[in-house]
């Protein structure tokens, strides 16, 4: 464990990104691969490499000329000169792929307003979102090794740059006392702001723990993650002691995690198609397979009743586990099975999510009542939901990664069937 004042870091320039892929790890980001030949390509890849591997473009689903310089807006600036040539280059190699699934839009009771803010430094990346007990929003600048946090009240943006560069600030979660804690996965460590100074205290996760991933208090405060490699972690704040357990599967890759309210530890595996639990105090695991071999659950929410419900990101579905039961069920998402459902969050008896495979992408209610969708198109397309988190009034904050923004999407009229 370490302490630091807060200090200001100057970071490289952010980049391009292909905004619409899953998860990628800080080794694939320096992955070179060769772009076609043409007016514009030395300026696309001495600008892209600069941060990440030009797989980011190739591999995206493609853009049409008018969203390719909004969306290179929001990670670097350029001169006009120059921002025409990348578009010229961009919207010609790497136009719209015709067979991206449009979004389908159901009609419901519910209203939503969605109110969105983008990230102060450019190319930040926010990867997940938290709700702070205080009203605030918070996400995590990944590529620019920095928290944020806005006051939706008034649209005041603070930005809280970490001490260790390069950092990849990935999950967040808010403590008893208002300290905002991170998992930063590029460095192997856990880290903790205090919003009132700044001050960051970093731990890092021992061996052979690597790339922590999303962070979760249970009922007793202590600080369980997942990790890439295999493991789940559990940090006692209290006196800075990790335990790390190994998930019984190989591979493995422990990635949503959440708590019910009998403190047992949920975590969805996105290597295997499996959900597991944790006793909170042993860290004995057990592993539920789900239905599809195919299936790989990214994200998870446990509601009320401690009904487990995950998204399936490669096959389209949403699903429910009992764990009494241990009977699962599952529902094609309305954008199909490519829509490659990803963040998900519970408000009552309803279950929000979002479709990260659509144009745009949607924002997505299912009643669990009555089983019925309800679907909204994502202002600024979304561009990878990668998590949600509900506030305490029922609302969803969303970090929209490939953006570079952040959001609230509010909600009026039936939130559950239990209102």
């Amino acid at each position: 464990m370490r302490k630091r004042g807060l200090l200001t870091l100057a970071l490289a320039t952010a980049a391009l990104a292909a905004l619409m892929l899953p998860e990628t790890t800080h080794g694939q980001r320096g992955q070179q691969v060769q772009l076609p030949d043409g007016p514009g390509k030395e300026l696309v890849q001495a600008a892209c490499t600069k941060c990440h591997g030009l797989n980011f473009i190739t591999n995206s689903f493609g853009f049409t000329r008018e969203e390719w310089p909004r969306l290179f807006a929001s990670m670097v600036a350029l001169p006009q000169n120059e921002a025409n040539a990348v578009t010229d280059y961009l919207a010609k190699n790497f136009p719209e792929k015709p067979d991206i699934p449009k979004a389908k839009i159901i009609p419901g009771p519910v209203t939503v307003n969605f109110k969105e803010w983008a990230a102060p430094t450019l190319g930040s990346r926010p990867h997940d979102p938290l709700a702070a007990r205080d009203g605030s929003l918070w996400w995590t600048g990944q590529y620019q090794s920095r928290l944020g946090r806005v006051d939706p009240r008034t649209g005041a943006i603070k930005e809280f740059p970490l001490d260790t560069p390069n950092s990849g600030p990935h999950g967040l979660v808010e403590d008893r006392d208002g300290n905002v804690w991170y998992t930063g996965i590029n460095v192997h460590e856990l880290g903790k702001v205090d919003p009132k100074t700044g001050a960051v205290t970093e731990y890092k996760v021992p061996e052979p723990g690597r790339n922590p991933h999303t962070p979760i208090f249970d009922h007793k405060g202590m600080l369980f993650f997942t990790m890439q490699n295999g493991y789940v972690g559990r940090l006692n704040p209290a006196n800075g002691e990790f335990k790390l357990a190994k998930s019984p599967s190989d591979p493995s890759y422990p990635y949503g995690i959440q708590v019910d309210s009998k403190n047992l530890v949920w975590y969805v595996d996105f290597r295997q198609p499996k959900l597991a639990s944790m006793d909170a105090v042993t860290m004995e695991i057990s592993e539920y397979t789900l239905p599809r071999a195919d299936a790989r659950p990214r994200r998870l929410a446990i509601t009320a009743d401690d009904i487990v419900w995950y998204t399936d990101f490669p096959m389209g579905y949403i699903g429910r586990f009992d764990p009494k039961t241990r009977q699962f069920k599952e529902w094609l998402s309305p954008g199909g099975k490519d829509s490659r459902p990803y963040g998900i969050a519970a408000v009552g008896d309803v279950i929000w999510y979002s479709e990260s495979g659509v144009k745009p992408n949607t924002l997505v209610r299912f009643d669990t009542k009555t089983e019925r969708f309800q679907t909204w198109a994502i202002p600024s397309a979304g561009h990878v939901v990668r998590n949600m988190m509900a506030t305490k009034e029922g609302n969803l904050v969303l970090a929209e990664s490939g953006i570079n923004k952040v959001a609230i999407a509010e909600v009026r009229g039936t939130r559950s069937t239990a209102d």
